[in-house]
């Protein structure tokens, strides 16, 4: 029988699981996690790097892009490189501060990445829908304030999550079936109420979720119709070319964001969970640069230079 009794904060460890406990597996999971990880840092970072060395690429466009690329830079290193670390350790401990301030680090560029997304499709929305007011419209003074506006309510949104978790008593019981901190495996484990904890969730996903995708939803409804309008075949298949790579990465995005949340309540098997979520911590962020490069001949041409000076 597990001792229920409440420890406050700081004064023990998480335990992360990661996604299995088998030891033979474990060096498989190493070489695995690293290999997506170094293939997702230096596949966004070609992409920063060509975007900033042809001129041809300073637009809003590619301004959006360079910035999904460095956020997703920073979400896999908030989660891969302790789970690598603990694998060759062999030691599954992450403090109370450091499991929490992965939290943070999560939500902020989880919401960064949303919001990210949502500009872009109204990037694309004015290219394609208001082609001769496009410069006005979307200018680099409103893309720089669109990006500050949804790093500072991104990183609000993680702080208010972190803050009220720090209210909160955890049982000894403090085994995570994951392979990183998530706020949803951490309500679980916790001895005091999570009613406004659980409140808070489902109002902020509400608003920071769905109020977002509603919005690209809408975006390219819009772009559809003004598509459909065009008369030649050629500038059809031009216009959804340039939407193809975005729609394909938001139904990455989304999708297994979504899928995560809705596993986690259809099953009650946490580890199921952390397997689903891979998808949207690991596998996205590592897909965007291939999705964006190879479907780009602008992205293609300026990688070949960037390769070719290096």
């Amino acid at each position: 029988m597990i001792d229920r009794k409440k420890k406050n904060l700081g004064q023990d460890e998480f335990f992360l699981l990661g996604l299995s406990e088998d030891p033979e597996l474990q060096p498989l999971l190493f070489c695995l996690f690293l290999s997506v990880y170094l293939i997702s840092v230096f596949g966004n970072l070609l992409i920063i790097l060509a975007i900033m060395y042809d001129t041809h690429l300073h637009t809003p466009m590619y301004f959006f892009l360079s910035n999904l690329a460095f956020v997703d830079i920073c979400f896999t290193t908030t989660t891969i490189p302790k789970m690598l670390v603990n694998i060759q350790t062999r030691s599954k401990s992450i403090s109370y501060a450091g499991c929490l301030t992965q939290i943070c680090f999560v939500l902020t560029f989880a919401g960064l990445e949303n919001g990210i997304l949502v500009m872009m499709a109204f990037d694309r929305f004015v290219a394609i829908c208001h082609p001769l007011r496009y410069n006005i419209i979307v200018n680099p003074k409103l893309c720089r304030l669109l990006v500050l506006l949804s790093f500072l309510i991104s990183v609000l949104d993680a702080l208010l999550h972190t803050l009220m978790a720090l209210r909160l008593s955890f049982c000894t019981d403090l085994e995570i079936s994951h392979f990183f901190c998530e706020l949803a495996h951490i309500l679980k484990l916790a001895c005091s109420d999570i009613l406004i904890n659980n409140i808070l969730v489902y109002l902020v996903t509400s608003l920071l979720g769905v109020i977002p995708l509603s919005g690209i939803i809408i975006s390219y409804t819009l772009i559809v119709s003004s598509v459909l309008k065009i008369p030649s075949a050629g500038g059809k298949y031009k216009a959804f070319s340039i939407c193809g790579s975005h729609l394909i990465v938001v139904s990455l995005f989304y999708g297994t964001g979504f899928g995560v949340y809705l596993s986690s309540a259809a099953t009650q098997s946490s580890r199921k969970s952390a397997i689903v979520s891979v998808m949207y911590t690991v596998v996205t962020p590592m897909m965007n640069p291939f999705i964006y490069s190879l479907r780009n001949k602008d992205m293609m041409g300026a990688l070949r230079k960037l390769i070719s000076r290096i």
